[in-house]
């Protein structure tokens, strides 16, 4: 009897030691903030002055900052994380192809790996996420269209931070799946997944399947079949749909041509630089960014970071940027 007491005793810590790391809980609450209170904070660039938010967020860190950049060459940036990496823990993975600028810098490692470290987020005192479509560089802030998310968040630093410590250990494309990829802020539910290991093109067509009124997008290069296939099947449904190419990006690969002659108005964007957006806002109330393009390098190549944000605040100030966008003639 007692080595049948001992034997149900180890089962139960082993339980509960192997499921500590899961989420099961999904509809987890956010605990009180005490920072950021009207979060998620947004910005667009280059009429907001992405630059001048992430160097005062990084300038403000008292402990760490976790940084993972597909490019970076802002000079004001690059200098304040080597200040501040002589006080606190900085760290910090480029991609290869870009590692030129951070190649002096000691907390600094380099993605060599096949496929793109595309990521552009930090971890701010393991409580603040920067995250979103910018690059943090002089066409990142001053010339592409580009959105810049500011979020606290205990669930998404723990999120953020296993992710980037799998990229700090090399663990390039691969690795766990995300500890919470659902839980409310403020009331508003957020749900966050990193490409390749959660299938990123999977719950962005999912959140199209859901779309009962209109769909509105902007992609810089958008090649995935799963998702244009969502978008032509609610067309079908007669919703409201629009989208806006990068349009140096529209080749034989892009779904542009597929998805106008399919009758869905698309539209070629007329930014001299880049229109950088990875956005979809459905239904007025969901929006779905980050650094994640609609290919099939980023779902299955790339390491790559997607927000699903349910919050009307947020897909309004989306949609103004949508129809700004939108609105622009494309030029000769």
């Amino acid at each position: 009897m007692c080595f049948n007491k001992k034997i149900i005793l180890l089962v139960i810590i082993l339980l509960v030691n192997g499921c500590s790391n899961l989420n099961l809980d999904r509809n987890i609450i956010e605990p009180e903030l005490k920072e950021y209170k009207d979060i998620p904070k947004v910005f667009f660039c280059p009429q907001d002055d992405c630059e001048e938010e992430l160097f005062k967020v990084i300038n403000n860190a008292k402990e760490s900052v976790h940084c993972a950049f597909y490019d970076l060459d802002l000079e004001r940036v690059v200098n304040v994380l080597d200040k501040k990496s002589k006080t606190m823990d900085i760290k910090l993975v480029v991609d290869d192809a870009n590692f030129y600028n951070a190649k002096h810098l000691k907390f600094a490692k380099k993605d060599p790996s096949y496929g793109l470290m595309h990521n552009k987020f930090c971890i701010i005192d393991d409580k603040i996420i920067l995250t979103g479509s910018f690059n943090p560089t002089e066409n990142g802030a001053y010339k592409n269209n580009n959105n810049l998310i500011i979020i606290e968040s205990f669930y998404l630093s723990r999120n953020y931070e296993d992710e980037f410590n799998e990229l700090w250990n090399s663990e390039f494309r691969k690795g766990n799946n995300v500890i919470y990829p659902e839980f409310y802020l403020n009331n508003k539910k957020i749900e966050n997944y990193f490409c390749p290991e959660d299938n990123c093109a999977y719950y962005v067509a999912e959140e199209i399947k859901k779309a009962k009124n209109n769909i509105y997008f902007m992609t810089f290069s958008f090649t995935n079949s799963r998702i244009a296939t969502a978008i032509i099947l609610k067309h079908y449904q007669d919703l409201d749909i629009k989208g806006v190419f990068e349009a140096r990006q529209v080749s034989k690969y892009s779904k542009f041509n597929l998805l106008e002659y399919q009758g869905i108005d698309v539209k070629k964007d007329n930014n001299k630089a880049n229109m950088h957006h990875k956005v979809f806002i459905i239904d007025n109330q969901t929006v779905i960014t980050g650094s994640f393009n609609p290919t099939a390098g980023a779902d299955k190549r790339n390491d790559e970071n997607i927000l699903i944000m349910y919050d009307k605040r947020i897909a309004k100030l989306f949609i103004q940027e949508f129809e700004k966008i939108y609105g622009q003639e494309l030029s000769d």
